[in-house]
């Protein structure tokens, strides 16, 4: 039997908080799933590596996340460490038109210090509610722009616990899609993104135009982990959905949005199981009624 306990006393200090058999209903912007046996919160690249070697010597599994807005937790929790990196971050350095930052960056802090530098190229990733390192994992993207249009590096910690650099060219960005998703066990710890100098009034504007879209068109008073579904090659999933009357479609506190189809909220207190049946009666309806097959966006744990 595994000792989380004696895991916690190895691994807490100042620069590593530790929660033992906490919700992860607190930790993911679902607002829903059981308890993860641990919860680490590394600060530096030091407290994270003990993490990894503490957990590699117990024998513990272990999660990398951001701030949990991709993900989804099954009730029946997470046998395993998982290591949060929102607190992993950094003084944001800027040199010319390259910025380089911790992944534990609100996407939002990096696209403001670009504003303030007069750096454009990264006003779509402004309003989506992640970290640097999750929008690296999962090549984030919105209205027109991703991370591949503006990424040129990551840092990462290996599975064999080695601090390794990848350029563009061996990162494979794709849709919805990385190296880092592909392969498991790295966990991100720094971005490099070169971007182009740019005017502050029309960089600000456009930042303005996307937060007021998302506010009108997105249901972001409720909990949700944003677009459920990628995007069907020829399609797109929210209108699909739609187009199959489901708006509104809801089992237990989970609902399709009205407001978006593309997105399922937890709007009455729902559990995973909830959320995970609604995503399983959506992709059924869809194929029966239109032939396409919905892939959800969101990870799911485990």
């Amino acid at each position: 039997m595994i000792d989380f306990r004696a895991f916690s006393q190895e691994i807490k200090s100042s620069d590593c908080d530790v929660l033992l058999d906490s919700p992860m209903s607190a930790q993911t912007t679902f607002k829903a799933g059981g308890n993860a046996k641990a919860i680490a919160f590394p600060k530096t690249r030091d407290a994270l590596i003990k993490v990894l070697k503490c957990a590699e010597k117990l024998g513990i599994p272990y999660i990398a996340a951001g701030n949990g807005s991709n993900l989804l937790v099954r009730d029946t929790g997470f046998d395993g460490v998982f290591i949060k990196m929102t607190q992993f971050v950094a003084d944001i350095e800027i040199d010319g038109e390259y910025i380089r930052c911790s992944s534990g960056t609100p996407l939002s802090r990096l696209c403001t210090a670009a504003y303030e530098n007069s750096l454009t190229g990264l006003e779509f990733a402004y309003g989506i509610p992640g970290t640097v390192g999750g929008a690296v994992y999962m090549n984030a993207g919105a209205y027109g722009g991703e991370m591949k249009d503006v990424l040129i590096s990551a840092e990462h910690i290996s599975p064999d616990l080695k601090a390794e650099t990848l350029s563009a060219d061996g990162l494979s960005l794709g849709y919805r899609r990385s190296f880092y998703s592909e392969h498991s066990g790295y966990i991100i710890t720094d971005a490099v993104f070169k971007l182009r100098k740019g005017e502050k009034e029309a960089i600000k504007a456009m930042m303005d135009d996307f937060i007021a879209r998302r506010k009108d068109k997105q249901p972001l008073e409720y909990p949700s982990a944003g677009s459920t579904f990628k995007r069907p090659e020829g399609h797109f999933a929210g209108a699909l959905i739609e187009q199959c009357g489901l708006k509104g479609c809801r089992i237990g506190g989970a609902e399709v949005s009205e407001k978006h189809a593309g997105f399922i909220i937890n709007r009455y207190g729902g559990t995973a199981d909830d959320i995970l049946a609604l995503i399983e009666y959506v992709k059924k309806t869809v194929k029966e009624k239109t032939g396409v097959t919905l892939e959800p966006e969101v990870k799911i744990i485990p």
